[in-house]
């Protein structure tokens, strides 16, 4: 369930800073939360704290909170985003410095554990949804917001609307995957969305995305932990360290054991 926080004046001055820039709404519930999340460490309004605090609250964040590097920069860019344009305070900036990001390689699925990882779930849904996944390398934000209308079969194209960045573009519809949609959409009776969550009305969330990955992982019994980019990491229509014989399994194989 979502926390509802108070909307102090300064919170809504940041949150009309945000929206007037067209951030997407991601960002704006990121940015408020990491700010939110600094001040209450504190027990103080955030405009009242300075470079001495910034300097005791980022080690914390690594060392006792043992957050991840992507929380850790997201950290970073809200509270520079804060101090620079929200407070207009931009010698700040300089006393909220950026990590140094470790490089590491992506984990890479073989193209029998793909297989396996699609076939895993029974109901056609999820495997309408790790399929979609796989064969047009969306991210999960992209993938949610599918509807029925997207697919373009004339053309052969998947219409992604408001991507990274607030831009639309296209992406290649598979051969193999088209029947599936469709199967799996007339099977549903779906109107609208083309992964509803538990109200057809509503888009699926991350979060459901992220449950259907780790549930399948587990179904297809793979020792690697399953989410959602990893399988943009091995689509062939996204990733460069993989060569084009991942493929799709065939489409009767697909929905054979389907319920």
């Amino acid at each position: 369930m979502k926390i509802i926080r108070p909307m102090t004046p300064l919170r809504q001055r940041m949150l009309e800073d945000m929206q007037i820039r067209n951030y997407s709404p991601h960002t704006v519930d990121a940015y408020l939360r990491s700010v939110a999340q600094f001040a209450k460490h504190f027990h103080t309004s955030p405009d009242r704290l300075g470079p001495d605090h910034i300097r005791t609250y980022q080690p914390f964040l690594i060392a006792e909170q043992k957050a991840s590097w992507g929380t850790f920069i997201q950290a970073v860019c809200a509270l520079r985003f804060f101090y620079e344009t929200t407070l207009h305070r931009p010698w700040m900036v300089d006393y909220i410095p950026y990590p140094k990001k470790p490089k590491t390689l992506p984990v890479i699925l073989s193209r029998d554990e793909v297989k396996a990882l699609i076939l895993a779930p029974r109901h056609l849904k999820p495997r309408a949804l790790l399929a979609t996944l796989y064969a047009t390398g969306l991210r999960v934000s992209e993938l949610c917001q599918l509807r029925g209308t997207d697919i373009d079969s004339q053309r052969m194209v998947i219409q992604v609307r408001q991507g990274k960045g607030q831009r639309d573009r296209l992406v290649m519809l598979s051969p193999d995957l088209l029947p599936l949609l469709r199967r799996y959409w007339k099977l549903y009776q779906l109107k609208s969305w083309l992964f509803p969550g538990h109200r057809v009305t509503e888009p699926m969330t991350r979060a459901g995305v992220a449950h259907i990955c780790r549930h399948a992982g587990h179904a297809a019994q793979l020792t690697k932990t399953i989410y959602p980019h990893l399988l943009r990491n091995v689509s062939p229509h996204y990733s460069s360290f993989v060569d084009h014989s991942y493929v799709l399994p065939p489409p009767p194989l697909l929905w054979s054991d389907c319920r």
